[in-house]
C-alpha cells in the first residue's frame, strides 16, 4: 500500500509563472511520498529465525557429542544392536555424570554455559554459584543426565533425518519427496525450538537457586528494606531536631534583640548544625559501600546530657532524671533510646516552645521505661508567637517512635495525660533482652 504525504517545498519566484513579487517564495506544491511497507515475519516462523534457537541447538548438540564420545570409547559400535549400544552407553554416561556432579565447580561451569547458550529471560534464574551441599550436587547430576539425554535425542533425530531424507531424495520418487522438504525442515525446526525451550526449563528448575538460596535472598532484601527504613528515621529524627532548634533560636534572637542572647543563640545554632552534619555523614557512610568490618558510631544514652543542653538553650527548661544500672545498655537499645528521646524533645520544642520538659528514664521489671512529658501551652501568647503550637497531629515523628519500639519488642503511647495535669506524655517501654 502507498501513503501520500504533502511536503512543503520552497521554490524561487522565477520558476513560478505569475509570481506576485520578486524574491517571494512560491506556494507550496504537493509532492507524493511513497513508503515501502515492512515485510512482517509470520508468527509461527519467528522462533525459527531467532538467534536464541540456534544457540540452544548448540547447547543440545554438546550433550550429544559427549554421549558420542562415550560410544566410541566404550563399548564401541562393532557387533552391537542399537538398543544394547544405547543402553550400555547410557549406563556409563550416568556414572560419569554423577561423578562430575560431585565437583562443586561443575555446577558453576554448567550455570555459566546455560546462561550464555540457553538465553534465559532473566539471567538470575540460572545460578552460577558452586554446589553448596548435597542437594545442589543431586540437582546438578539430574541436570547433566537430562541434558545429555535430551541432546542425544535431538542429535540422533538430526542424523536419522539427514540419512533418511537423503535416501528418499536419491530414490526414484525423489522429486515428490523434494516437494515435501520444506514441511520436513519446518517440523525439524519446531523440534529444535521445543527441545531448546525444554532444556531452558530444566536449567531454571535444576540450576536455578535452591529454596534455601531463595529464602536467603528474600531475607537479605527484607534486611535491606529495614535498613533503609532505619536510615530514613535516623535522618528524620536528627535533621528534624536540628531544624526545629535552629528555627526557634533564630526567631527568639530576632525578637529579643539582646546582643548577648543573639550571640548565645548563634552559638547554639552552630553547634546544632554541626551535630546534624555529623549525623548526616554517618548515615551517608552507611549508604555507601563501606569496607568489610568498618563500623560507624551512633549517639547513645551517654550523649543525652548534650541533647538536654541544646533544648535548654532553645528556651525550654529540661528536668531529666536518668536512673540506669551500672552495666552498659545493649548498643541497639542505647542508640534507639537516644533517638526516641530526641524525637520527644523535638516535638516539645515544636508544639510547646518555652514550656518545661520532664524526662524520666529508668529500668523496672526487666524493661527500659522512657517518659517525656511537657506542659501544654496555656493562653494565647505562645500560640501567637509560634503558630501551630499545641496542635499535634501524630505525624512521621510519633509514627517513627512506634515503629522503633515495635521492632525492639516494646510499645509506645503518646497523647494528653489521663490525670488531667495538662501535659502531653510520650511513654515507651522496651525490653532489655536485646543483643548489641
Amino acid at each position: 500500500m502507498t501513503e501520500t504525504a504533502v511536503t512543503k517545498t520552497a521554490v524561487p519566484e522565477a520558476a513560478v509563472p505569475g509570481a506576485a513579487a520578486p524574491g517571494a517564495m512560491a506556494p507550496a506544491i504537493a509532492v507524493p511520498k511513497t513508503t515501502v511497507p515492512k515485510t512482517a515475519v509470520p508468527g509461527f516462523l519467528a522462533p525459527l529465525l531467532a538467534g536464541a534457537t540456534y544457540a540452544r541447538l548448540l547447547h543440545l548438540l554438546v550433550g550429544w557429542i559427549f554421549m558420542g564420545v562415550i560410544l566410541l570409547i566404550y563399548p564401541g559400535t562393532n557387533g552391537l544392536t542399537l538398543g544394547r549400544l544405547v543402553a550400555e552407553a547410557a549406563a556409563v554416561d550416568s556414572v560419569l555424570l554423577v561423578l562430575v556432579a560431585l565437583i562443586p565447580a561443575a555446577r558453576r561451569a554448567e550455570g555459566v554455559q546455560a546462561r550464555l547458550l540457553l538465553v534465559p529471560d532473566r539471567e538470575q534464574d540460572i545460578a552460577v554459584d558452586p554446589s553448596g551441599g548435597w542437594a545442589d550436587r543431586r540437582r546438578t547430576a539430574l541436570w547433566l543426565i537430562g541434558r545429555v539425554v535430551l541432546g542425544s535425542a535431538v542429535g540422533m533425530a538430526t542424523v536419522l533425518g539427514i540419512n533418511g531424507g537423503s535416501g528418499l531424495l536419491a530414490g526414484p520418487q525423489g522429486l515428490t519427496y523434494l516437494l515435501l522438504l520444506p514441511v520436513a525442515l519446518l517440523g525439524y525446526g519446531w523440534l529444535v525450538v521445543g527441545a531448546g525451550r525444554l532444556q531452558l526449563a530444566m536449567a531454571v528448575r535444576l540450576l536455578g537457586p535452591s529454596p534455601a538460596e531463595r529464602l536467603a535472598e528474600a531475607e537479605l532484601r527484607a534486611e535491606r528494606l529495614l535498613e533503609r527504613n532505619r536510615l530514613a528515621r535516623e535522618l528524620h529524627d536528627s535533621i528534624g531536631h536540628a531544624l526545629t532548634v535552629t528555627v526557634l533560636q533564630a526567631g527568639a534572637a530576632r525578637e529579643v534583640g539582646d546582643p548577648a542572647f543573639v550571640a548565645r543563640a548563634l552559638e547554639v545554632i552552630e553547634e546544632t548544625g554541626r551535630q546534624a552534619m555529623e549525623d548526616l555523614e554517618r548515615t551517608l557512610v552507611l549508604l555507601r559501600e563501606a569496607p568489610e568490618g568498618a563500623t560507624t558510631e551512633h549517639p547513645g544514652v551517654d550523649q543525652l546530657p548534650t541533647l538536654f543542653e541544646t533544648v535548654r538553650a532553645a528556651g525550654s527548661p529540661v528536668e531529666a532524671r536518668v536512673d540506669l544500672p551500672a552495666a552498659k545498655l545493649p548498643g541497639v537499645l542505647s542508640r534507639e533510646s537516644y533517638r526516641i528521646v530526641q524525637e520527644g524533645v523535638t516535638n516539645a520544642l515544636k508544639y510547646a516552645p518555652g514550656e518545661p520538659v520532664s524526662i524520666r528514664i529508668a529500668v523496672r521489671d526487666g524493661q527500659l521505661e522512657l517518659r517525656c512529658a511537657n506542659a501544654l501551652p496555656v493562653g494565647g501568647t505562645t500560640a501567637a508567637r509560634h503558630p501551630g503550637a499545641g496542635a499535634r497531629k501524630g505525624g512521621k515523628g510519633l509514627r517513627g517512635i512506634r515503629e522503633r519500639a515495635t521492632l525492639l519488642g516494646g510499645e509506645a503511647t503518646a497523647g494528653p495525660a489521663q490525670d488531667g495535669s495538662g501535659e502531653w506524655v510520650l511513654a515507651v517501654q522496651l525490653p532489655l533482652r536485646l543483643g548489641s
